[in-house]
C-alpha cells in the first residue's frame, strides 16, 4: 500500500498523523482537527504510515466494528511496537472467541462490583494524599496510580512494581519525549520488549508457585483455548505475555486518560459540574458523557476484501483508523454533540467499541470513573486548571496526558 492512491478523490486526501505532536501542542486540537476531517467526509485518506483510511462517521465506525469478516482487527496499531499480535484484540472470530472466553468470566459485572470497596479505599487514600496542598499534578498523584494499583491488585502482581509500568507503558505508546518519528518507533519497540520480559518473569514465577495463588493471572494461565488449527491447548508463555500487555494498556491508559479528560472538561464547564455537586445520583450518566465527549482510543482495522464504506471503495489490504472521538460527536447521532451535557440520555457512544471486540473491561472502567468522580467532587469540588502550568496532552492511538496540574481550595485531612 502506497502513500497515494490514484482512485481516491483529491478532496478526500488529508494530511493527518495521529501521532503528530502539533495536534496537542501548545494546546490540544484533536477534536478541532477531526471535525475538519469529518467535514471532508466520513471516510478520508491519510498519506501517513504508508497510507490509510481515517473513519470519522458514527455509522461507518459502527459498521466496521460489527463486521470482523470484512475488517480484520489485525493490525490494530499503525505502529507495531509489539512485533506481533496483541491478544485477543488482534485476533478475529472464531479464534478470537475462544481467547476472549479466557477473560470473560474474570471481568464479569459481579466480580468487578466486588472490587468496589477496595477501589473506593484507594481513591480516598490517593485524594487524602494531596487534598491539603491546594495543588496537584493529577496524572502523577491520581490518574496514573489509581488504575495501575487496581490493575496490579486484579492481577495479583506486586504493587511496588507500579513505577516500572509508569515509564515503560508511556514510552510503548508515545515514544520518548523529543524523539524523531524514527526514534519513537525504536523507543516504543524497546519499551514493549522490556514489558514482555517482565511478563515472562511473572509467568515463570507462577509456574514455580503452582497452586499457591488464586487471582486473575493464575486463572488465565490455567484456562485452555482452541487455536487456529482447532486444537484445544494451554496458552503458550508468549501468548500469555501478549495478553497481559494488552490488559495493561487497556486497563491503565484508557482509564488514566478518561480520568484526566473528566477533570479538564468539567473544570471548564461550571454549570455541568454544579449539576454533579447538586445531585450525586447523576454521576453514572455524567461518566457516560465524559466517555462520549473525549474517547481516548482510536482503533485500527484492515480490509480483508473490497468493500463500500461511507461512499468510498476500500480495497483489500487497506488499513483503517477509526476515530472514536469523532464518531462520538457525529451530529446525526447526538444533539449538540460539541456540548458537554452530564445528563445526556440516550448516550450510545462508541468509546468501548462495538461488536465482538467490545471492551471486556468496560465494567471495571465505569466503576473506577464513577467512584473517582464521586470522591473528587466530595473532597475538592472547586478544582480548576493551573494557568501557570498548562496541561500536556500526548498524541497517540490511546490518547492521554503527560501532565495535568490542578488547583483547588485546600482541605484538611480528617
Amino acid at each position: 500500500m502506497t502513500t497515494t492512491r490514484a482512485d481516491v478523490r483529491d478532496d478526500l486526501v488529508v494530511d493527518f498523523d495521529i501521532y503528530d505532536p502539533a495536534l496537542t501542542m501548545p494546546v490540544d486540537r484533536m477534536q478541532e482537527r477531526t471535525a475538519q476531517l469529518a467535514e471532508a467526509g466520513p471516510v478520508v485518506w491519510s498519506s501517513s504510515y504508508g497510507g490509510h483510511w481515517v473513519v470519522t462517521g458514527y455509522e461507518e465506525v459502527h459498521q466496521v466494528l460489527r463486521d470482523p469478516g470484512t475488517f480484520s482487527s489485525y493490525p490494530n496499531n499503525l505502529v507495531d511496537a509489539g512485533q506481533g499480535k496483541f491478544l485477543p484484540i488482534e485476533l478475529d472470530p472464531p479464534v478470537h472467541t475462544s481467547y476472549r472466553h479466557v477473560l470473560q468470566p474474570l471481568f464479569n459485572p459481579s466480580r468487578m462490583r466486588a472490587l468496589e470497596p477496595r477501589i473506593r479505599a484507594l481513591v480516598v487514600e490517593l485524594i487524602e494524599g494531596f487534598q491539603a496542598d491546594g495543588r496537584v499534578e493529577f496524572i502523577e498523584r491520581f490518574a496514573h496510580p489509581l488504575p495501575t494499583q487496581v490493575f496490579l491488585a486484579l492481577m495479583g502482581w506486586p504493587v511496588e512494581d507500579a513505577p516500572l509500568f509508569t515509564e515503560a507503558t508511556e514510552i510503548a505508546l508515545n515514544g520518548r519525549p523529543g524523539d524523531t518519528p524514527e526514534q519513537a518507533v525504536q523507543s516504543r519497540t524497546e519499551a514493549a520488549q522490556s514489558m514482555f520480559g517482565y511478563f515472562m518473569q511473572v509467568i515463570a514465577r507462577r509456574r514455580q508457585q503452582a497452586g499457591e495463588t488464586d487471582d486473575v493471572t493464575t486463572a488465565i494461565m490455567h484456562t485452555r483455548i482452541t487455536d487456529e488449527e482447532g486444537v484445544e491447548r494451554d496458552l503458550t508463555d508468549e501468548e500469555l505475555a501478549r495478553m497481559f500487555f494488552l490488559l495493561l494498556i487497556a486497563g491503565l491508559h484508557t482509564v488514566q486518560g478518561s480520568l484526566a479528560w473528566m477533570m479538564l472538561h468539567l473544570s471548564e464547564a461550571d454549570e455541568q459540574r454544579e449539576r454533579i455537586l447538586a445531585d450525586p445520583e447523576a454521576i453514572p450518566d455524567a461518566v457516560e458523557e465524559i466517555l462520549r465527549y473525549e474517547a481516548a482510543v482510536s482503533m485500527g482495522r484492515r480490509a480483508t476484501q473490497d468493500a463500500e464504506l461511507g461512499g468510498v471503495t476500500v480495497r483489500e489490504g487497506d488499513q483503517l483508523l477509526l476515530m472514536l472521538c469523532a464518531a462520538n460527536r457525529d451530529e446525526s447521532q447526538f444533539t449538540c454533540p460539541a456540548d458537554l451535557k452530564v445528563d445526556r440520555t440516550p448516550n450510545r457512544h462508541l468509546s468501548f467499541g462495538s461488536g465482538p471486540h467490545r471492551c471486556i473491561g468496560s465494567h471495571l472502567a465505569r466503576i473506577e470513573l464513577r467512584i473517582a468522580m464521586e470522591e473528587l467532587h466530595r473532597r475538592i469540588p472547586d478544582y480548576r486548571l493551573d494557568p501557570a502550568d498548562p496541561a500536556v496532552v500526548l498524541p497517540s492511538q490511546v490518547r492521554g496526558f503527560a501532565r495535568l496540574p490542578l488547583l483547588f481550595t485546600p482541605v484538611a485531612n480528617d
